[in-house]
């Protein structure tokens, strides 16, 4: 059965679309990729266009299928992955959005998370979601969507206006996993990594919150059914006569961070990994207790297959690293990311500069929206090298922010992370990351891990694969790096990291943008 057939999966980002397909051993067969447009408003608020990702979505599809060679009727099933938290609302008889969607990134809401401190309702929010109250969520993005889209005109003498109809649930709220599996099969759903991502999904009573609805005022009959992770019902099929022209099964979704969970196969509590993308996401499966974290990390829900209890994560949440190789890229310091590690190794060290890019602010553990991007320790004799430099290290110690957070939380020494994502590829900052951290740093053959991770979720649920155990033996170690500088050394350039970090903090004020 498996000879001739694979499993698709969708990986939808915060850059781009990409559909990969994946043969019985977990292998690359096809991969296809468009990026999609940043919008930025405002300072600060960062959109992008539903339509223009579901159209990406069919391109990269229909591509990657003809580069290999497939037909759609090869494909057992398609799993989802995508940019979590970011959030869209859309008529549900034309199925067309009435606002563009707000990005994970986007800090519109900053003053509304600041009066949920201010009411008090911080721990109450942690308590129910395992989050911090904070604009990365999905909460505040819909309920501004509700207060602030125009009223989508019909063909009616007074349009009834968004929140209305959304009470009736005329208009649908998605995150983007619920768009696309609602674009490919008619059905409003999202699974349940992508709900405890919202600030409204209780991940301890496994349902919608009634008291964070009200809260956010955000009518449940608007919201999508919450299914597993790897879901033997299926979420649906795509159209015969759509654009596929082929009736596929799409059975798997993940939140783009447990989808590399997942497909770094991390099913056993105290697992561990780092995806190094446009934020970098960390990750400890806690198996089935969901760990409260005291030290700034979110308690989340790593993944769930049908019919099994649900396993819980960890999460150290960094908003800004490979962007800030992009930033590298926009200010002219480097043309190609592949320049960062030569320019890096041309200096012995960054002369005392470190680069805090806080752009959107601080994620864990600090927390801190008002945070801004901040190079100190500059003098007359700094060049391009020496931030090229501070900005490679400032991943590593973002990294090494989290890890300490972690540790502190499971009480696991960290002996190992398993690593994957873009940034990945540059030996120089896996080198890098292995001696702030203090641990071993394994990078696997397959380094598409989030969407390999929601292809062995549909493929699983299908029976593409028997059980979790036959992925293990597809996972492949392409490389391993081993902590080489002095312990000692590492902590005294840790420590003027912190100092730094300081200086960037609550930068950001009203009216002073």
């Amino acid at each position: 059965m498996t000879e001739n057939t694979y499993v698709g999966a969708v990986d939808q980002g915060t850059t781009g679309t990409r559909f990969i397909v994946f043969d019985h051993e977990g292998q690359v067969v096809a991969n296809a990729y468009e990026k999609h447009e940043q919008i930025y408003p405002e300072p600060g608020w960062v959109e992008h266009d539903p339509m223009e990702i579901w159209e990406n979505t069919k391109d990269v599809i229909r591509q990657a299928l003809g580069q290999a060679g497939v037909s759609p009727d090869q494909l057992e099933a398609i799993g989802v992955t995508n940019q979590r938290e970011t959030t869209l609302l859309w008529d549900a008889d034309s199925g067309r959005p009435v606002h563009n969607a707000i990005v994970w990134q986007d800090r519109r809401t900053t003053d509304r998370v600041e009066q949920l401190e201010d009411d008090d309702l911080v721990g109450t929010i942690r308590e129910k979601t395992g989050l911090e109250a904070d604009a990365y969520f999905s909460a505040t993005k819909a309920e501004w969507l509700l207060d602030n889209a125009d009223p989508i005109k019909l063909e009616r003498s007074r349009p009834e206006d968004i929140r209305d109809r959304a009470e009736k649930g005329d208009v649908l709220f998605g995150t983007i996993d619920t768009w696309l599996i609602y674009n490919l099969t008619g059905e409003h759903i999202t699974e349940v990594t992508n709900a405890s991502r919202t600030m409204l999904y209780n991940i301890h009573d496994l349902e919608w919150d009634d008291d964070l609805l009200a809260e956010f005022d955000v009518p449940e009959a608007m919201l999508p059914e919450v299914r597993p992770s790897s879901d033997d019902a299926t979420y649906g099929s795509t159209d015969p006569d759509g654009f596929l022209e082929a009736e596929v099964p799409v059975a798997g979704a993940l939140g783009d961070q447990q989808a590399a969970l997942f497909g770094q196969t991390c099913f056993d509590a105290g697992d561990a990994k780092n995806t190094y993308g446009t934020g970098s996401f960390f990750l400890m499966n806690t198996g089935d207790e969901a760990v409260e974290s005291d030290h700034g990390l979110l308690t989340t829900i790593g993944f769930q297959r049908s019919g099994e209890d649900v396993q819980y994560a960890l999460e150290g949440s960094i908003f800004i690293t490979g962007a800030a190789i992009e930033w590298l890229e926009d200010m002219t310091l480097i043309d190609d990311p592949a320049e960062t590690a030569e320019l890096a190794r041309s200096v012995d060290s960054t002369d005392g500069v470190y680069v805090v890019p806080a752009f959107t602010g601080l994620g864990a553990p600090h927390w801190d929206q008002r945070a801004r991007g901040t190079i100190v320790g500059m003098t007359r004799g700094t060049r391009k090298e020496h931030v090229v430099r501070a900005t490679l290290e400032s991943i590593a110690y973002q990294t090494r922010d989290v890890a300490e957070a972690m540790e502190a939380d499971s009480g696991i020494e960290m002996r190992s992370l398993k690593v994957d994502g873009g940034a990945v590829k540059n030996n120089f900052l896996c080198q890098l990351q292995s001696d702030i951290i203090g641990s071993e740093i394994v990078r696997p053959v397959v380094d598409e891990t989030t969407a390999l991770g929601s292809a062995y979720a549909a493929g699983l649920a299908v029976g593409y694969w028997s059980d979790p155990d036959e992925l293990r033996s597809n996972w492949q170690v392409d490389a391993e790096f081993t902590p080489e500088m002095d312990p000692d050394a590492a902590d005294r350039r840790y420590d003027r990291w912190s100092d730094a970090v300081d200086r960037s903090r609550d930068w950001a004020r009203d009216g002073e943008e």
